[in-house]
């Protein structure tokens, strides 16, 4: 059973702005961690993205609520706010969809990489982090899967919450298959089987759309298609993948924050003693 801790754990909050060449942007970025002197063990970093939603996702509650509970692992959050061409910076790198949307996303990864961990890295004096997870709902749930997918050296967990794997390369009035979807392919064609793991959320409410028609909305059919997609790979159930899904949840930061401490203590939980 887990320990409470014999004080509640405060949260320590920093916004910090950094100019990306990349992005040719200042990125906002908020920093979450427990309260200078209350841990002596290895850190964890979680990047995450739309972080201009930590208030909708009441996310300083929640890192509270498990800290206190000694439920989860010191942990670094890194909240990454989007800016007015998040359209465009997120998506899959070089891949935008039918739309050309997410024609930065490549801008975007390569800001991630070579701006903000170098920064985080810089900002924290810490070479190394225990773990390292990204994070994102919807659009920025898929970019998150397609930064840690393709990055495995920098991240060996991703948490994607109502991801957009209908991200797709073809419209659905031009002949659309679900071999258009990029995501599905992209891992599909992937040398290999990147050192990942995978935490992916649905609603059963996330939207009404049913492309082909089979009573399952099209939220849990690309997500489950992903599941299969790893599964191929070689990745196994529960120790590679955990797939939540939200009986009555939306496409919404109230659905996705009450599934956060679940992929908090996924992510970085404690083992139960």
């Amino acid at each position: 059973m887990y320990h409470s801790t014999d004080t509640e754990m405060k949260i320590a909050e920093q916004e910090i702005i950094l100019t990306s060449a990349h992005l040719i942007r200042d990125v906002t970025c908020t920093l979450l961690m427990p309260e200078e002197g209350a841990f002596a063990e290895p850190l964890n970093l979680l990047l995450l993205n739309d972080g201009q939603e930590l208030e909708n996702l009441k996310l300083i509650d929640t890192l509270e609520n498990l800290y206190t509970r000694n439920c989860i692992k010191p942990l670094l959050t890194v909240a990454i706010h989007a800016g007015d061409e998040r359209i465009q910076e997120y998506g899959i790198a070089g891949q935008p969809d039918f739309k050309k949307r997410g024609a930065k996303a490549n801008l975007y990864t390569q800001f991630i990489i070579t701006e903000l961990l170098p920064f985080i890295t810089q900002h924290t004096g810490i070479e190394h982090f225990e773990s390292t997870a990204f994070a994102g709902c919807s659009l920025g749930g898929l970019t998150a899967m397609d930064v840690a997918w393709n990055h495995p050296d920098l991240f060996d967990r991703v948490g994607a919450f109502s991801a957009s794997f209908w991200w797709r390369g073809k419209d659905l009035a031009k002949g659309y298959t679900d071999i258009d979807r990029l995501m599905h392919t992209m891992i599909k064609n992937t040398p290999g089987k990147p050192d990942v793991k995978f935490w992916l959320q649905t609603g059963t409410k996330d939207e009404t759309a049913d492309r082909n028609k089979n009573g399952i909305i099209d939220s849990i059919d690309d997500t489950i298609d992903v599941i299969k997609e790893l599964l191929a790979k070689g990745y196994e159930r529960p120790a590679d993948i955990q797939y939540l899904e939200v009986l009555g949840g939306t496409h919404d930061p109230d659905t996705w924050g009450k599934a956060m401490p679940k992929f908090l203590q996924w992510a970085f939980g404690r083992t139960v003693i």
